[in-house]
């Protein structure tokens, strides 16, 4: 973890928190999983905290990591994968060091096949592992970014399920907002991405939900607010004081029903997902249909607060993406898994920030999950559990690595 002290704001010399740079260009992409951002910039949480934000939406995640690196975006909602991948220099860049300063959500992601698939009978995993090893023509599956979120979910499920993602299926990037018109043109077979889109696409008569992420993991960790580390090291009070907006968002999106709707209807706007609140607003309440007539209240829902839970960086969080790098031969060797992500996850800037607000912050930085296949992530022994599974890519070279 970073304690060093910024050179020259002039906050710490005057021995005020006051934020060093108040006016901070913040990137997100149009996903159900932004709301805490938006609404901090646009209901007062932000100025509460002596700060304006200035939402930037973004056409893809690459041009959004571009914009981190370069510091024309201050901070972002961001994939959590792509903040590690990035830091190791496997992001599809030089490495930089990069920060994640809380997270913004759990679950919520969503695997959805196509209108075709569904009208062959494939609408169950079984049928899905089926048709694959029966060989032929090799399915497409797309998802937002090679070492994104949502390419991991993808990857885990498939492998779970007995399909090895690099050699049994086709994987390509397509941008969130765009997947339904990709499907809708024959183009993929399925995919794996955020909300609003996978429901959008079954009110659209584009295909069905397979499985949920929160189905893989249970309250998995999804989007976090990140920026680069230059950042924290300028602007430790501004990044403080972007904590704490950003956490008192999140509560006050969670603290009653009405306000998960009114969240639903701000975030349907042109300047934001441009989608109807329709789309938006069933599935951050948890309530879901998958478009084979199944309707269920989902028990892990998009979770954006749940007492701090959602909100805590922990080690072990950032430390699950990186054994899946490995395993998947995006990391040809192991790093210091403890190490990088003592210095990613800004354990001790974000519980100052909690700790202000009254939110529960627990002292233990690591946590066990059990997931879909049966293992149990607890971030003690990050070497084994790289190697623990039976699909994998550990010996991959290079070139058989993903693409960007």
């Amino acid at each position: 973890m970073n304690t060093a002290l910024p050179t020259s704001p002039l906050a710490w010399v005057n021995g005020s928190d006051a934020p060093e740079k108040t006016s901070l260009n913040l990137g997100f992409m149009a996903l159900s999983d932004c709301a805490s951002i938006v609404v901090a910039a646009t209901q007062g949480f932000a100025q509460q905290q002596g700060l304006t934000l200035n939402l930037r939406r973004q056409a893809s995640w690459a041009g959004l990591r571009d914009k981190l690196v370069s510091g024309e975006l201050d901070g972002a909602h961001c994939l959590y994968g792509l903040v590690y991948a990035v830091h190791l220099g496997v992001g599809g860049g030089p490495a930089n060091d990069m920060a994640v300063l809380m997270g913004l959500n759990q679950n919520a992601q969503a695997i959805n096949l196509s209108p075709a698939l569904q009208r062959k009978g494939v609408t169950s995993p079984e049928a899905l592992a089926q048709l694959v090893h029966q060989g032929g023509a090799r399915l497409t599956f797309a998802q937002t970014f090679p070492t994104g979120t949502h390419a991991m979910w993808l990857n885990y499920w498939l492998a779970s399920q007995g399909i090895h993602p690099l050699r049994d299926i086709n994987s390509v990037v397509v941008p969130p907002a765009q997947m339904v018109a990709h499907m809708q043109a024959g183009r993929i077979d399925g995919f794996c991405v955020g909300e609003p889109w996978s429901a959008t696409a079954i009110a659209q008569g584009q295909g069905f939900t397979l499985a949920t992420s929160q189905s893989v993991w249970p309250d998995h960790p999804e989007k976090v607010l990140a920026c680069a580390r230059g950042f924290v090291e300028q602007y430790p009070n501004s990044a403080r004081a972007l904590i704490k907006a950003v956490l008192a968002a999140s509560r006050f999106i969670e603290s009653s029903v009405e306000n998960r709707r009114s969240t639903a209807q701000l975030l349907s706007a042109s300047a934001y997902l441009d989608t109807p609140p329709g789309n938006i607003e069933p599935r951050l309440l948890g309530d879901y249909h998958d478009g084979l007539g199944n309707h269920w209240q989902d028990s892990h829902p998009l979770r954006l607060f749940d007492d701090g839970r959602a909100n805590l960086p922990y080690l072990s969080d950032g430390m699950w993406f990186m054994t899946q790098f490995r395993r998947w031969g995006i990391l040809r060797d192991d790093p210091d898994y403890l190490g990088v992500a003592s210095q990613v996850q800004q354990l001790g800037l974000y519980r100052e920030a909690a700790e202000a607000l009254g939110v529960a912050c627990p002292q233990q930085a690591m946590r066990s999950s059990l997931l879909i296949d049966g293992g149990r992530w607890d971030g003690s022994d990050p070497h084994a559990y790289a190697r623990s599974f039976s699909l994998h890519a550990l010996d991959a070279a290079p070139c058989a690595r993903v693409g960007y």
